[in-house]
């Protein structure tokens, strides 16, 4: 059996990736919230009692007693013991794989200018050069997986990993309101729909708490719109 430590679900979108992986292929495990408290120093020091990093997520796998930390990891993790993590088509699998290394590793202005907070809407004062470049990126990365292999996700038939990767980027441009094609956003609108990505999003309006760093982050580039957080 699987743990998977996660931290706060309006504002991880590192956490939101393995969830949603494994909420959408049915894999079990029992999730661990672990909140962000003060700051990344405080919190850092918290999660080193599970995760060799000090982040999350981390994946722990009890019946080996296996610490599996950083999101990419544990999806590697999980394909050798699951089917239809990555596509079966082994062009499909090469080309999701090389979009989720990108996801992971790149688009550090839409990190940096549209940090994760799902419960609101802003409007942005304007996109920089680098966000700009970023959100065109995406845009021509969702149309090339889409028309190259069908649909209705980026690498065909099957929500994959590389979906579970972009599931933050669809709560970014749904918060910030950011530019997309027509069919870009058709694809926001259907990993919004799913019903794992709906069980995260209305258990992020539920949250009560609030991390000054994140809401701070949040509206540096922006003016809060309305917000949705219940509590």
């Amino acid at each position: 059996m699987f743990d998977l430590y996660i931290a706060n679900k309006n504002y991880s979108s590192w956490s939101l990736r393995p969830w949603v992986l494994m909420k959408v292929l049915a894999i079990p495990f029992n999730e661990h919230l672990m909140p962000f408290e003060g700051g990344f120093g405080a919190s850092h020091d918290v999660y080193t009692r599970f995760s060799p990093s000090g982040l999350v997520p981390c994946l722990v796998d009890r019946e080996s007693d296996l610490a599996v930390w950083d999101s990419l990891a544990i999806v590697e993790y999980l394909a050798e013991q699951h089917a239809n993590v990555w596509p079966s088509d082994k062009t499909a699998r090469a080309w999701a794989r090389s979009a989720t290394a990108e996801m992971h590793s790149g688009f550090g202005a839409l990190r940096n200018d549209c940090s994760m907070n799902c419960g609101v809407r802003v409007a942005l004062n304007s996109l920089s050069t680098n966000l700009k470049a970023d959100v065109n990126r995406l845009d021509a990365l969702w149309q090339q997986g889409l028309e190259r292999f069908g649909g209705p996700f980026l690498a065909g038939e099957r929500f994959s990993a590389v979906d579970a990767f972009y599931a933050p980027v669809a709560f970014r441009v749904q918060t910030f309101n950011l530019p997309m094609s027509e069919k870009s956003q058709a694809y926001v609108g259907r990993l919004l729909a799913l019903p794992a990505m709906q069980a995260w999003y209305q258990a992020a309006l539920e949250e009560t708490w609030r991390e000054p760093m994140h809401e701070a982050e949040t509206l540096k580039n922006g003016t809060l719109e309305v917000d949705y957080r219940t509590s």
